[in-house]
């Protein structure tokens, strides 16, 4: 009895021990996000986000993210992207559509370094939704939904964070299951 009992013990710790090594370096895409790189490098580990990465390079905003910000970016995955009436991310990537498609990227990223705590105060400082700036001018929505926290673009759509709090050396991504749309 007493080694079964151990034996749980030790179960429990190590489920422990995994949950606070996954909250420090989580994993997005297969791949361990670390603190200590910054945004687009810990992007372009993500087998989730190769079509947002190949969107930042053709925007040319990889400098501007690889920069101290801090910045909070919805990051919306490769599966998000599909949700796009099909062409749209060929169409985007052209060098004669840089300017629609930079306004949709930076659309996606808030200055400052917004964690899930610091959305949820000003959600609840909001009355229930909270207002956010985007870098490009707009305006997000956020509010939660049970334990979901969901945005709402200029367009009139939803997009659910489903990884939260991932931390960078200049800022934080939340990743999202749905593009953004600016109007």
């Amino acid at each position: 009895m007493k080694n079964l009992i151990l034996s749980a013990v030790a179960v429990v710790t190590m489920a422990f021990s995994s949950q606070v090594y996954a909250q420090k370096n989580p994993m997005v895409g297969g791949a361990a996000m670390y603190a200590s790189k910054d945004i687009v490098d810990n992007a372009v580990n993500s087998k989730d986000h190769t079509t947002l990465v190949a969107a930042v390079k053709a925007a040319g905003l990889v400098e501007t993210l690889k920069g101290a910000g801090p910045f909070t970016v919805f990051a919306p995955t490769n599966a998000a992207f599909d949700k796009l009436p099909a062409g749209t991310v060929d169409m985007l990537v052209k060098p004669e559509n840089k300017a629609t498609l930079t306004k949709i990227l930076t659309y996606h990223v808030v200055a400052g370094k917004m964690d899930s705590k610091a959305i949820a105060k000003a959600i609840k400082a909001g009355g229930g939704k909270a207002e956010l700036t985007t870098v490009e001018g707009g305006k997000l929505w956020a509010w939660m939904e049970g334990k979901k926290l969901v945005l709402k673009d200029e367009k009139g759509g939803m997009s659910t964070v489903t990884i939260a709090d991932v931390n960078q050396k200049n800022g934080v991504i939340h990743v999202v299951d749905t593009v953004l749309m600016p109007k």
